[in-house]
C-alpha cells in the first residue's frame, strides 16, 4: 500500500497550554481534543503517518498532551515553525512577532515528508467522509499531465458557519470538478433563514450561495510540492514592503497562483460532512454537543481508540 501522512498545522496553538488554548479544549467524553478525532478518522482512511507542524518551545508540552499518546498508534514526526527560520540574505522585520502562516508551515516539513500527504488545520473537525475522499486520491495513479496533482476537500458553505458570529472562507470556483479560483472571503454570517450573507457597501448582510463550495485548507499534495513553496517563500520575502509586519505566506494563495499559471489541476472532492470547530469562545458547547450525538449515533466509540 502507497505510505501517505497526515500533516496537521498545530504551531498557532499559543504558548499556554490548556488554558484558553482553543485547539487543546477537551471537547469529547474522556477529554479528547479536536486533533484527537481528525487523527483516528485519518488512520481509519488508511494514513500512515503523522507529522505535526508545531513551534520548539512547546514541544515538550505538546507531546505531554497528545503526541506521547498518537506515537503508540501511528508513526509520528515533527517540524518545527520558527519566526526566524528564513532563506539565507533574510532577515525578520523589526516588530514581527508571528511565523508567516501556512505557507511556511508546510514548508517547514521539507525533508521530512516525502510521500503524498493531507495538510489540516488543528483545530477544525473535518469529518470521516473527508479524509477517506482525500486518502483514497492520493493513492490512485492519475498518469502524468505535466502539472501538479493535487485534491482539495471541498466543504458546503452553510456546513460550516458559526452561530456565534462572522467567519472567513475560502470561496471556490469549480469546474468540471476541478478548483479555478479560491478567494479568501471575511465576514460570512448565517442568515436567519439558515443561509449565508456577507457585508455589502452599507453594511447590510448580502446573500450569497451556502449551498456551494468552500476550502477549509485541507489539501491533498504531493511531495514536489514543497520544492515549489521553498521558491515561492523567497519571491514572497523579496516583494514585501518595508514596515509590513503582518503579511502571511498562505497555502490557498500558492496554489491559486499555480493554478493561474496553468501548472496545477486541483480535484475538488465533495463531502457533506458538517465542519465544526471553535472559532469563537461560545463555539465550544456546540462541539461538545456534536461529539455527544455522533457519539450516540455509533460514528464513534466513547474510547476513542479502543
Amino acid at each position: 500500500m502507497k505510505k501517505t501522512t497526515l500533516v496537521v498545522m498545530a504551531a498557532g496553538i499559543g504558548s499556554r497550554f490548556g488554558g484558553g488554548i482553543k485547539q487543546l479544549e477537551p471537547v469529547g467524553p474522556n477529554g479528547e481534543i479536536i486533533m484527537d478525532y481528525s487523527i483516528h478518522d485519518a488512520m481509519e482512511a488508511g494514513f500512515n503517518k503523522v507529522v505535526f507542524i508545531i513551534r520548539k518551545d512547546l514541544e515538550k508540552d505538546f507531546k505531554e498532551i497528545i503526541g506521547n499518546r498518537i506515537e503508540k498508534l501511528i508513526e509520528v514526526e515533527y517540524a518545527f515553525q520558527e519566526l526566524g527560520n528564513l532563506p539565507e540574505g533574510f532577515s525578520v522585520p523589526e516588530g514581527r512577532t508571528k511565523p508567516w502562516g501556512t505557507g511556511q508551515a508546510v514548508l517547514s516539513c521539507k525533508g521530512i515528508v516525502k510521500e503524498p500527504f493531507a495538510v489540516i488545520n488543528a483545530d477544525d473537525y473535518y469529518g470521516k467522509e473527508a479524509f477517506v475522499r482525500v486518502h483514497d486520491y492520493l493513492v490512485e495513479d492519475h498518469g502524468d499531465t505535466g502539472k501538479f496533482d493535487f485534491c482539495m476537500a471541498g466543504f458546503i458553505l452553510g456546513n460550516t458557519l458559526s452561530d456565534n458570529g462572522a467567519v472567513t472562507r475560502g470561496i471556490c470556483q469549480v469546474e468540471n470538478g476541478y478548483l479555478t479560483d479560491v478567494v479568501e472571503t471575511g465576514g460570512i454570517e448565517k442568515l436567519p433563514d439558515g443561509g449565508a450573507g456577507v457585508p455589502g457597501p452599507d453594511g447590510k448582510l448580502v446573500p450569497i450561495d451556502a449551498e456551494g463550495y468552500v476550502s477549509m485548507n485541507m489539501w491533498g499534495l504531493t511531495p514536489d510540492f514543497l520544492e515549489e513553496v521553498e521558491k515561492g517563500f523567497k519571491e514572497f520575502l523579496e516583494a514585501l514592503k518595508p514596515g509590513d509586519i503582518k503579511a502571511e505566506y498562505l497555502l490557498p494563495s500558492i496554489i491559486g497562483g499555480l493554478l493561474k499559471e496553468g501548472r496545477a489541476a486541483v480535484k475538488v472532492l465533495e463531502t457533506h460532512d458538517k465542519w465544526f470547530g471553535v472559532t469563537y469562545k461560545e463555539d465550544k458547547q456546540s462541539v461538545v454537543d456534536s461529539f455527544k450525538k455522533l457519539i450516540a449515533d455509533g460514528v464513534y466509540k466513547e474510547k476513542l481508540f479502543s
